[in-house]
């Protein structure tokens, strides 16, 4: 019984642990594209939605707008990407400025630098994440010790049930 109350935690501790690795890539993959310094023009060549419907007593609908992007690198090179949460106003057809790491111009994003507003987001999203594995940890921790100490207590009690 005690290998339930294990499993469980730790399955949220490697979840929470990938989210965090998540929320640290996109935040560095925005700011190299951002420091870069290059950019160039690109086309917007579709825009669509998508929709999560999350299940439970509380059904929420998400939805998720997406960028289709397309533009041409200064050595030439023709680079085409996704970006999901762009602004609803821009268009298919419509230009606008990217932002591009020299090495990984597919990685480029079409949000205007928000180092700041970066930053804020992130932290908050990781000091949640870590108070969550904080409390996963805990609870792992103190299930162990409850569990041994009820080991050992009825170690205990075996032996008193020991006539001399």
């Amino acid at each position: 019984m005690d290998v339930f109350f294990l499993i469980i935690p730790s399955v949220m501790i490697a979840a929470i642990l990938f989210a965090m690795y998540t929320v640290i890539s996109r935040s560095r993959r925005a700011t190299r594209a951002w420091g870069s310094g290059l950019t160039a023009e690109a086309r917007c060549l579709r825009t669509y939605t998508t929709t999560r419907t999350s299940s439970g007593e509380h059904r929420r609908v998400t939805t998720v707008l997406h960028h289709v992007y397309e533009f041409t690198t200064r050595e030439g090179r023709t680079v085409r990407f996704e970006e999901e949460n762009g602004p609803g106003t821009t268009l298919e057809g419509d230009i606008v400025t990217v932002f591009y790491p020299a090495d990984r111009p597919d990685q480029a994003t079409a949000h205007p630098p928000a180092r700041g507003r970066l930053f804020a987001e992130s932290g908050c999203v990781l000091v949640f994440l870590g108070v969550a594995l904080a409390f996963c940890i805990g609870f792992i921790i103190s299930v162990e010790a409850a569990f041994s100490a009820v080991s050992e207590f009825s170690e205990v009690s075996d032996w008193d049930d020991v006539a001399p």
